[in-house]
């Protein structure tokens, strides 16, 4: 029987598309928690909670939102259907970071949390509390859905 080129075998197991540059390692994080982050990720999938690279495209998308100039930000609501486009909205993102800390074991956690500590810090510093937050009817108990929102992203 003649052997198969790889080229062939590989044809036949497309590598399934992925949104953004999903690496499989999380910035800031050792390769045991990336491990138990991707596990947790893959378990999550099937039930529509997280999705592979959720952590990661999270952790970027509140990076990038605390990156911009200014003394003061405005949080912005998403306008896109497309399931990373949620994030631009940072307190999606923060909802997302929340539920990846709930599902992780106690060390790696500890390590997401050390991360997430001084961008919840510098949130605080530069948003503004909004005082009228109960009326929203679609808002959540964890204070960074109690922030003043400006309207529809801009940035």
């Amino acid at each position: 029987m003649p052997r198969r080129r790889p080229g062939a075998l590989r044809a036949e197991d497309p590598v399934p598309p992925v949104w953004g540059p999903w690496t499989g390692h999380v910035p800031g994080l050792s390769e045991r928690a990336c491990a138990e982050v991707a596990r947790v990720e893959r378990e999550q999938g099937e039930l529509d909670v997280l999705w592979v690279g959720a952590v990661e495209a999270a952790l970027r998308h509140y990076r990038a939102f605390l990156r911009q100039p200014g003394r003061h930000l405005g949080l912005y609501f998403e306008s896109s259907p497309h399931p990373e486009s949620s994030l631009v909205d940072v307190a999606n993102a923060r909802d997302l970071l929340q539920e990846a800390l709930r599902l992780l074991p106690a060390p790696t956690r500890a390590e997401l949390g050390r991360l997430v500590a001084p961008l919840d810090a510098q949130l605080r510093r530069r948003t503004l509390p909004d005082p009228h937050a109960w009326r929203r009817f679609w808002r959540g108990d964890e204070w960074w859905h109690q922030r003043l929102y400006d309207g529809e992203c801009g940035w």
